[in-house]
């Protein structure tokens, strides 16, 4: 297995970018992808494939919890190249098509200059494409309610505070959820290790109001868009999160 790649649970593989997760979900020879890195990140997640035995002509579809450059950079480029469809809420979808941005700019990473743990994730993803407008026009809303028909049989779960369409996806049958950035377990700039959300400036709306959308799922394994995964029933999590955002 790749150094950048690990199973977390039965057919169910945890991904790693430039500061950043993708999720793999293997069902035979195919594959659904969640999330996808930065456009640097491209190497990395068709290594990832391979190290499950797949190539990027078998992922039947990538789903994205949200828009923003960290997530959906490697999926753009599969979509390009290999005609890859790509699926999310449906108020997300215009995001990923760029029809609008909601996405921290300049200026409010100027305003957090005084952070010493910005400078060096900055020079990293910036490395990596953080600053390229990567969309994908042909993103389209999923299809139907309730567990989509693809690898993994993932539920989206709107979940919207990081984004106004971000979602997470619950997968009942390894009792898991992918919480994109809404509930984070470790980010560069943070610094902190644990269930948190990210600093207001890198969120469109409220993560902590929108947390209630999934603490009341039946997981017991948190797979976050950063930090590590974390085996926790997931209103644990929730729980120490929104405790940590009122500190």
């Amino acid at each position: 297995m790749a150094q950048n790649v690990i199973e977390v649970a039965d057919d169910v593989f945890l991904g790693r970018g430039t500061d950043v997760n993708w999720i793999l979900l293997r069902d035979g020879d195919a594959v659904t992808l969640i999330d996808a890195g930065y456009p640097g990140d491209a190497g990395r997640l068709e290594a990832s494939l391979r190290a499950l035995g797949r190539r990027p002509e078998d992922v039947r579809a990538i789903l994205l919890t949200h828009a923003h450059i960290d997530h959906l950079g490697g999926a753009a480029q599969l979509a390009r190249r290999y005609g890859t469809p790509v699926y999310t809420d449906a108020r997300e979808a215009a995001h990923v098509r760029r029809e609008h941005l909601e996405q921290a700019g300049p200026m409010d990473l100027a305003a957090n200059l005084w952070r010493p743990t910005l400078w060096p994730w900055l020079g990293r993803v910036l490395r990596v494409g953080a600053a390229k407008n990567a969309r994908i026009p042909s993103a389209q809303p999923f299809a139907a309610s309730g567990a989509l028909d693809l690898p993994g049989r993932p539920v989206p779960v709107p979940t919207r505070g990081h984004t106004s369409g971000h979602t997470a996806y619950h997968l009942p049958d390894v009792g898991a959820v992918v919480t994109g950035d809404e509930l984070v377990t470790g980010h560069a700039v943070t610094g902190h290790v644990g269930p948190h959300t990210l600093p207001a400036f890198f969120n469109s709306g409220d993560p902590v109001t929108a947390l209630a959308a999934i603490e009341t799922l039946d997981a017991d394994l948190v797979l976050p868009g950063h930090g590590d995964a974390l085996r926790r029933p997931i209103a644990e999590a929730v729980a120490e999160a929104r405790d940590h955002a009122r500190r």
